[in-house]
């Protein structure tokens, strides 16, 4: 493996100095890949649950609901499925909400997205939240994880209303992501720049839509709780920081020891989502 990255790194180096356009279009498309997914076998089982049907521009997604009352949704990350937030699952069940999963497009067992096989976009997560949300818009709460809480922001900004959000492991901005990507792939300015660009050309939007601090200069943003691990090594503790210092009335909670993922398991973390969501008063929204 290092010898594959280190020949990935030279291969950049090059690009960047002699052809930033060819390099960035391969920085490009590693950028929407979605790495492969956590085998099923190797997660907790998630409780017998009842299938439901969410469908994404003709595509059926992988979803299942569990419990009866306001619903909750569950957001996987990038290169995640729906079984990694199973730990939310009984305790939500058991304060009287009905809890429901999927898995996005290009993850898990739902299928490709519309641009293939491990490729999406964070509209199309965003899209995805939406579809399984149905038709209301304003479910009881979201509770969605690392690139999943980013869809989950942005389908925020296209009009789903939850009455309580929670961010675990958030990115504040995918353009501070961009610079960590660029320097393992050992890129520079150039490809930086065209790579920029290629990725507006590719989601039709500026980066500042994904700006997840900025997002309540734009609509109402409902009580939310922000949950960051001080040694989260994928995304930095500052990204959750900054989004809890930007959007009014949010909690930021931080862990210790718990990196990126475990906290999705952690039993204080699973008590404190729980009761912040049962504990959040809806949002009024302007006329």
């Amino acid at each position: 493996m290092s010898a594959k990255k280190s020949t990935i790194v030279r291969a950049f180096g090059w690009g960047e100095r002699w052809a930033p356009s060819l390099a960035a279009r391969f920085a490009a498309r590693a950028w929407f890949t979605v790495p492969p997914a956590i085998p099923r076998h190797r997660l907790p089982a998630l409780p017998p649950g009842e299938a439901i049907r969410v469908e994404l521009s003709g595509r059926v997604l992988h979803a299942v609901a569990w419990g009866a009352g306001e619903p909750v949704h569950l957001v996987h990350g990038w290169g995640g499925r729906s079984e990694q937030l199973g730990a939310f699952v009984a305790p939500l069940v058991a304060a009287g909400y009905r809890v429901v999963a999927h898995d996005a497009p290009s993850h898990g067992a739902s299928p490709a997205g519309a641009r293939g096989p491990r490729s999406t976009t964070i509209p199309e997560l965003a899209a995805a939240l939406r579809a399984a949300a149905g038709e209301q818009d304003a479910p009881r709460a979201v509770i969605a994880h690392s690139i999943g809480a980013a869809a989950a922001a942005h389908a925020v900004r296209c009009g789903l209303r939850p009455s309580a959000l929670v961010l675990i492991a958030p990115p504040a901005d995918p353009r501070w992501m961009l610079d960590g990507f660029v320097a393992r792939l050992g890129a520079g300015a150039r490809v930086r720049a065209e790579l920029e660009r290629l990725v507006v050309r590719r989601v039709g939007m500026p980066w500042e839509t994904f700006d997840v601090p900025a997002l309540p200069r734009s609509v109402p943003v409902p009580p939310t709780l922000v949950v960051h691990d001080a040694a989260d090594r994928e995304v930095g503790p500052e990204h959750g920081r900054a989004i809890a210092a930007s959007w009014p009335g949010a909690r930021l909670l931080t862990t210790e020891g718990l990196g990126h993922r475990r906290l999705l398991r952690d039993p204080a973390v699973v008590d404190e989502v729980v009761r912040f969501i049962a504990g959040a008063r809806t949002v009024r929204r302007p006329a």
